[in-house]
């Protein structure tokens, strides 16, 4: 069990997301952490523990990005420690994901990958995801949303996951099978449900 949460808009994400950490906090105690995209980069502060230790990082408080993701775990694969937290990043580091749930081919994904020359740095099945959606950037002539699409339909098991890309940097997309994932929009102060996200992807 785990909880993730993301945020577009125009305020600065890094306290919305730390505020949605803190209330999905329960679903998850292992470890937590956030990814905004700063100047054009992917910045991740990411941790162990529990969401109040990010603020140890001296740094966080300066993010001045206004998109960004969030996650707090339980760990399924691999123990508890920094490189095993979320978010995950590709190995060029333009592709982050956070993601709930159980990817139950990941060995499989992971040793194609690994003939392909992807390096990995954790032992979780996430971090299969944003490597297979650089695979496909780099072998098919799509979009970044079309490479999500691809890598999700090789994705055996349940999964809600959140993906940020400095290749489009204004975007967040979503994408779930069976686990829940909930989207709304902030009207006049007042937060309203504008869709209970069945199997689709959302950009």
């Amino acid at each position: 069990m785990c909880g993730i949460v993301g945020y577009i808009g125009n305020k600065k994400a890094f306290p919305i997301l730390i505020d949605g950490l803190l209330r999905l906090e329960y679903r998850g105690y292992d470890s937590a952490g956030i990814s905004t995209i700063e100047n054009n980069n992917i910045s991740i502060f990411k941790d162990k523990g529990r969401v109040a230790n990010l603020n140890n990082f001296e740094n966080i408080k300066n993010l001045q990005g206004t998109i960004g993701i969030a996650h707090t775990r339980w760990a399924t694969h691999g123990k508890p420690c920094r490189e095993n937290s979320h978010p995950h990043l590709d190995n060029t580091e333009k592709i982050c994901v956070v993601h709930n749930g159980i990817i139950e081919n990941y060995h499989k994904l992971k040793s194609f990958l690994e003939e392909k020359g992807y390096k990995f740095l954790s032992e979780t099945d996430t971090e299969v995801i944003p490597n297979l959606i650089s695979y496909y950037l780099d072998n098919k002539d799509c979009t970044l949303l079309e490479a999500v699409y691809m890598a999700c339909k090789n994705l055996q098991g349940s999964y809600g996951i959140e993906v940020i890309s400095t290749l489009n940097p204004d975007k967040i997309i979503v994408a779930k099978k069976d686990s829940p994932v909930v989207i709304g929009k902030r009207y006049r102060r007042k937060l309203y449900c504008i869709r209970y996200a069945c199997n689709t992807f959302l950009y």
